[in-house]
């Protein structure tokens, strides 16, 4: 077995690919970063300034014939099923940008493709490596809340623009899928959904609400919205022994509270630094129990860790950082979500 590393190439120099991918592909222990596939001259000339070993290549087939094993994906939400099929078809391992699909049936297809060809297939979902939800899943696991009950998550911005842009496919595909994969991952399997949204002029769907009632008895209320003049806490999370609530305050750029790995890699920080992922104090949240607050250290975020994963298990010394079965299940919630925005109602999984 071939223990070198693993030559991957990137789809796409958009903001996904040019801030949340090339970053970490580039200093990623295992991984030989060859290029992006890309024909925009603009796009061209920003990797050869921010990637001068990187190559570009104006198609999947002219990456594969440059060596490549494995690429990632990060395109138009309409897309990313199309490309993660041909790169299956072409050999190549795939990590793919959310939503992973557009439907349930599109993920399923895809993921039986990965299976049929031996090949590793992995969901991009950063986001379970927000320092805030590890710092989450830390309290929930040494019984700081107690038994968790209801899950409010959000991720609100203020735009004055028209809303979410086009290629995200809409704030319920776009924001919803970290916010469905974070609330699974916390609660496990969803019995109903029931959602609500605003569609925008452009037809894209905003001010979005989806309320799950998981099987085990919790519910999670998420919201999304990039039209919200006072953006909502990240998290406000109670349990039967207190609550974890982060982000009160609306930052100066007009966000909510979000993890600083977003911020560090628009603003050129490399995720190699030793401190990556820590959060200053005043980003931290606090367990509330009464007239009892307590502020929580939060742990590192770990967005730097995905891609070492995902080549080790591309070398088969390792599972992929995400299993595609998560992406089918978060697919059938963000289409049941649809739905009952669409018809009114509940819907049963």
């Amino acid at each position: 077995m071939d223990d070198g590393a693993v030559r991957c190439g990137l789809v796409g120099y958009g903001f996904g690919g040019r801030y949340f991918h090339a970053p970490l592909l580039a200093a990623a222990s295992g991984v030989d970063f060859l290029g992006v596939v890309t024909t925009s001259a603009e796009r061209r000339a920003l990797v050869a300034a921010e990637h001068p070993s990187a190559a570009c290549f104006d198609s999947l087939q002219a990456l594969v014939d440059a060596g490549a094993e494995a690429v990632a994906i990060s395109t138009p939400a309409d897309t990313h099923s199309p490309l993660t099929d041909q790169a299956l078809d072409l050999g190549l391992a795939v990590v793919c940008d959310k939503p992973f699909a557009l439907d349930a049936g599109a993920a399923q297809a895809s993921v039986d493709r990965a299976a049929a060809a031996g090949l590793a297939l992995s969901p991009y979902q950063n986001r379970r490596w927000d320092s805030d939800f590890l710092t989450l899943r830390r309290l929930v696991a040494d019984g700081s809340l107690g038994e968790v009950r209801t899950f409010e998550s959000r991720f609100e911005r203020h735009s004055d623009g028209d809303g979410p842009g086009a290629a995200g496919g809409g704030t319920l595909r776009d924001f919803g899928s970290h916010l469905v994969d974070q609330a699974l991952v916390l609660l496990g399997p969803v019995a109903t959904v029931f959602a609500r949204w605003s569609l925008r002029s452009t037809g894209l769907d905003d001010d979005v609400l989806v309320v799950l009632d998981h099987v085990g008895g919790a519910r999670s209320v998420l919201g999304g919205s990039w039209r919200s003049g006072a953006p909502g806490p990240r998290f406000r999370v109670t349990g039967t022994a207190g609550s974890y609530v982060v982000g009160d305050a609306v930052l100066e750029n007009g966000m909510g509270a979000m993890d600083g790995q977003e911020f560090a890699l628009i603003a050129g920080t490399s995720p190699a630094v030793e401190d990556w992922g820590t959060e200053p104090e005043s980003a931290w949240g606090r367990l509330q129990r009464g007239a009892s607050s307590s502020v929580v250290p939060s742990e590192r975020g770990r967005w730097d860790t995905f891609y070492p994963a995902f080549a080790a298990a591309v070398r088969g010394t390792g599972p992929v950082p995400v299993d595609p079965r998560d992406a089918v299940a978060t697919a059938r919630v963000l289409d049941a979500a649809r739905r009952s925005a669409t018809e009114g109602g509940v819907v049963s999984l």
